[in-house]
């Protein structure tokens, strides 16, 4: 039986995260594999996944569940970048070397790599990367970047293209997923209310939080400002099954990717808000319309595009990406022998 340590962003109970997770554990457990998560909440993981956790800033006990692998798997998501945070990047640095040191195959599964404004911190990246058994990344940005940088890797889609969606009767809802962030400000919440006001009063507003710590203060504050302009809106913070809830919309506007990725797999009409360059990308790829953070855009134009948009094309373009396990098995498959 291959034992697996899996590193990344988990525990912290962020959706697309722990969406990831899941999809990982789920097809390692057809495996057969023996599953180690580092989570920031053991509790939290253990019961969710039915695997065996390690508190993740426990050096110790991490050092140990690596030395006692066959093989670590960092990702997916946007671990090693700086633009989130320096210290970030160096964790999950640290793990990958933690890794390499104990001579374990190390798979990078799925991430978007960088921004790595950095140069110390991009050069040690780099050089770890090569090192690595199996480099996987799930955007062209990502792949360039590291072709630059001599790093051999492997453009996959987002391993959540691979969950299966139920379908779901549509409401008469419109979904708005905020996330804090460097640039947010009031001029978008502001503008992005009015749009709400004025074209979407006569449906249900779902504000949906999908990490407590990051997303709900603002999702509370955005609920505040949509009723000093309307105190008759109808409006709900949603925080729980928020795959079903998604995929129930008629109308999504969101910052995060996954949020954006559910609701286009869902065929839910769905604009982006242009807070990083992975969600740029995704609304290029699926023809989506894009609102930049301070909104300069004529919103009138992003309701017209909106209304455009044909459930039908959104579920094709979704359909043509599926996660290939192939060469990620084929490695298990080696260490097994």
């Amino acid at each position: 039986m291959v034992k697996a340590v899996i590193s990344g962003y988990y525990g912290f109970k962020n959706f697309g995260d722990e969406a990831i997770l899941s999809v990982l554990v789920n097809h390692l457990k057809e495996i057969n594999a023996d599953i180690t998560v580092l989570s920031s909440d053991t509790v939290y993981t253990d019961e969710i996944y039915n695997v065996n956790s390690v508190y993740s800033f426990n050096l110790t006990a991490v050092i140990s569940a690596i030395k006692h692998s066959d093989i670590l798997i960092s990702g997916g998501g946007s671990l090693l970048q700086d633009v989130t945070s320096l210290k970030s990047l160096v964790y999950y640095s640290l793990i990958i070397a933690i890794g390499l040191l104990f001579n374990k195959k190390v798979i990078i599964f799925a991430q978007g790599i960088g921004p790595i404004n950095n140069k110390s911190a991009r050069c040690i990246v780099m050089n770890l990367l090569k090192l690595c058994s199996y480099v996987s990344v799930r955007d062209e940005n990502s792949l360039n970047l590291l072709n630059d940088n001599g790093v051999k890797a492997q453009l996959v889609c987002d391993p959540i293209y691979s969950v299966n969606m139920n379908p779901y009767i549509k409401g008469n809802s419109v979904g708005i997923q905020l996330r804090d962030f460097k640039t947010m400000n009031y001029n978008l919440l502001h503008k992005l209310a009015l749009f709400v006001i004025t074209y979407f009063s006569d449906k249900k507003i779902e504000i949906f939080s999908l990490q407590e710590t990051l997303d709900l203060d603002l999702c509370k504050k955005f609920d505040s400002i949509l009723h000093s302009f309307n105190s008759d809106i109808k409006t709900e913070i949603v925080t729980d099954n928020i795959i079903e809830r998604i995929a129930s919309l008629e109308y999504m506007i969101g910052m995060r990717f996954h949020a954006l990725l559910a609701a286009i797999k869902s065929g839910v009409k769905t604009c982006a808000i242009n807070y990083d360059i992975k969600v740029e990308k995704l609304a290029k790829d699926a023809s989506i319309p894009i609102i930049s953070m301070d909104a300069h855009e004529n919103l009138d134009d992003i309701y017209l595009k909106l209304q455009k948009l044909k459930s039908e094309e959104l579920l094709s373009f979704a359909r043509t990406k599926s996660f290939d396990w192939s060469d990620f098995d084929r490695l298990f498959a080696v260490i097994s022998e």
